[in-house]
């Protein structure tokens, strides 16, 4: 089985901590797959990056349809999924996506702890249809950057934050952020609660679905384009918007 594993900026060293969560979290015989953008945000932190980020992401799956059996999007804000469900012939997964259905799974109410802002988290899980499983959510005062550059002085922030959405009746505790692939480990000796890491879980629930073997719809919403046109994209991408 080949997962790839799509970050949504062009950091490479967040994609690195995403390959080596991933392949932490595989079952034997699953090859991982790392790959990042061409173009876009160093690390999406805006409206506007994310959509950015949306265009160079599915540019990046469309070079790698047909080759590989299922896709992780390595991105915390699940940037363009809907967008890369519909146009991949394979299962893909959100990180974020992963880790909340995963939570619910774990207790009754699930909190989540990211960096800085946490507003567009809120809207993303309300678009699961989760708002309803969700304690609670915090934004420690760090970066991306700051995890790659100093995730021990990171990690003493995130115990903070997790133990108060504990407090708050979270039953687990989803660490939100692509650069906090494989955090969870150093974390949880300390937590009151479950820690859980999206890249972990994106990668164990794309080999169920991959094992289930589900066709994709012909109908509806999620069923692959047919006969759009586009100007202006890269050929891979312009194809599986033709159908072809």
């Amino acid at each position: 089985m080949r997962i790839l594993v799509a970050n949504a900026n062009t950091t490479e060293a967040i994609t690195e901590l995403c390959a080596a969560s991933a392949r932490a979290a595989a079952s034997p015989g699953t090859e991982i797959i790392p790959a990042t953008p061409r173009f876009g945000p160093a690390v999406i932190a805006t409206r506007a990056e994310n959509v950015i980020a949306g265009h160079a992401l599915l540019t990046l799956l469309a070079g790698h349809a047909g080759a590989v059996d299922a896709v992780l999007l390595a991105v915390s804000h699940d940037t363009a999924l809907e967008a890369a469900r519909q146009l991949m012939p394979c299962p893909v997964v959100g990180m974020t996506e992963a880790a909340c259905l995963t939570a619910c799974l774990a207790g009754g109410r699930f909190g989540l702890a990211t960096f800085g802002g946490t507003e567009t988290y809120r809207e993303r899980i309300a678009q699961h249809g989760l708002s309803g499983r969700l304690a609670g959510l915090i934004g420690v005062d760090a970066t991306p950057q700051d995890a790659v550059r100093d995730p021990a002085g990171v990690a003493l922030k995130l115990q903070d934050a997790i133990a108060s959405l504990a407090g708050q009746g979270a039953d687990s505790v989803v660490l939100g952020g692509a650069a906090l692939a494989g955090m969870a480990p150093r974390l949880q000796p300390e937590a009151p609660v479950p820690l859980l890491d999206g890249i972990a879980c994106g990668v164990r629930l794309l080999e169920m679905m991959v094992a289930l073997g589900l066709p994709k719809p012909r109908l509806g919403s999620f069923a692959a384009p047919r006969g759009r046109v586009v100007g202006g994209v890269e050929a891979p991408l312009a194809a599986l918007l033709r159908g072809g």
